[in-house]
């Protein structure tokens, strides 16, 4: 790869061809319930900051932060039902961007289209918010199965972390990083800390497979032992273009998104759906429950004992952004490679004005996106479960216990 190359696949800013192509798509930005009505707070997204508000319970409005009359930031000030309100002369917005009111000023219809600021789209779904800050017409948010199926209890884990979002996402595309990292060095680190280790991620693996689909690229794997009749294989798994991977065993389902904050920050959130098993109570308290993926240690070095703790640590240690000019790509590194050819294409498709992959503009085809994913992972049916939701991030999720007691047993569902 040369400088021009990574500079086209690293830039996420307004006028980038990434950054151009990364607008095109909605991206979860805030839990619902912890903006409550009448309150703003500030969002920084694909390198631009934001303000997000909310009018009323089944409202939110999305601003450019910065008020067109002197720049304060919008995230500061004041909420109510008509709209946000600027905290240095109250100029207040409508969730469109509409100028509704300019207090001290004469009341002129247009010196108030004067001020219209540019709004931006913002809904919920699966109890999250989701901003999309791209041309119109919009895309119709999808509404991907984990965020509205019924009868489900759900969490979401977070953490900001300093690296450019497509190294995570390459992870992604990477199956063999599995069995040396979580796998090998997983176990060395717990057993050196007197812990139990992973029994599942260090099997050797096969065969590898990718396919682009509708919604992104599918994911396929054959372990030592096992065959292409495996869930791992014939089932598979996806990368949800662009910034998705869904994964999941027995009857826990999980989106890992990452949002590319701008060219050096990504939000991380871990996205967990569980089916309990027949009569089992859902978890009291506000769904998603929400927690903090605590990736660095008390010396401010990296957490590594947990499975997402080593994905970060080699997410963050290539660097702010990744240096793709040095490296040297193998042929397991196949996935990487689709991955970063599929991108440029979507680029190409975006420059020529059309839609990129995995765009939903359909309402008839939005009621449910149904996606793929293996049930029995590695072959290890719910024990691989009971395992994961020790060595992952799920160890620090506040539904741990219900979801032992109530997923992961022998009798959970499906």
């Amino acid at each position: 790869m040369d400088a021009a190359e990574q500079a086209l696949l690293t830039g996420v800013g307004p006028g980038t061809p990434m950054g151009e192509l990364l607008r095109r798509y909605w991206y979860p930005v805030a839990v619902a319930h912890e903006v409550p009505v009448g309150t703003a707070r500030a969002v920084r997204l694909l390198g631009e900051d934001f303000a997000l508000f909310r009018p009323s319970a089944d409202t939110f409005g999305l601003l450019p932060d910065r008020c067109p009359h002197r720049g304060a930031s919008l995230s500061q000030g004041f909420t109510d039902a008509t709209g946000l309100a600027c905290p240095y002369h109250g100029w207040r917005f409508a969730p469109d961007g509409r100028c509704v009111a300019m207090p001290g000023e004469p009341d002129d219809p247009r010196r108030l289209a004067r001020g219209t600021t540019r709004g931006h789209r913002a809904e919920v779904l699966g109890g999250l918010v989701f901003a999309y800050v791209g041309p119109e017409p919009a895309p119709l948010l999808p509404r991907y199965d984990l965020y509205v199926w019924d009868g489900v209890a759900r969490d979401v884990g977070r953490a900001l972390l300093p690296c450019h979002w497509l190294q995570i996402m390459e992870n992604s595309v990477d199956p063999t990083h599995v069995e040396a990292l979580h796998g090998h060095h997983l176990a060395a680190v717990r057993r050196a800390a007197g812990l139990s280790e992973p029994t599942h991620y260090r099997r050797r693996h096969v065969k590898v497979g990718f396919d682009v689909f509708e919604h992104g690229i599918l994911k396929r794997r054959v372990l030592e032992g096992g065959s292409e009749d495996d869930d791992d294989w014939k089932v598979g798994h996806p990368l949800v273009f662009p910034a998705t991977l869904r994964v999941g065993a027995a009857g826990q389902h999980r989106f890992q998104v990452r949002v590319p904050v701008d060219d050096t920050h990504t939000l991380h959130w871990w996205y967990g759906v569980y089916r309990p098993r027949a009569g089992a109570p859902l978890p009291d308290g506000p769904s998603p429950a929400v927690y903090d993926v605590p990736w660095r240690a008390a010396d401010g070095g990296f957490r590594t004992d947990f499975v997402d703790g080593g994905d970060i640590m080699t997410w963050v240690t290539q660097g702010p952004v990744a240096d793709r000019t040095r490296e040297q790509l193998v042929a397991s590194d196949e996935g990487i490679a689709l991955l970063r050819r599929v991108l440029k294409e979507q680029c190409a498709r975006v420059a020529s004005g059309l839609d990129p992959l995995g765009v939903v503009r359909d309402p008839a085809r939005n009621a449910c996106l149904d996606l793929p994913q293996e049930r029995d992972k590695y072959g290890g049916g719910r024990a691989f479960l009971r395992e994961a939701v020790e060595l992952s991030h799920v160890r620090f999720s506040p539904l741990k216990a219900w979801i032992l007691a109530h997923v992961a047993g022998d009798d959970a569902a499906p």
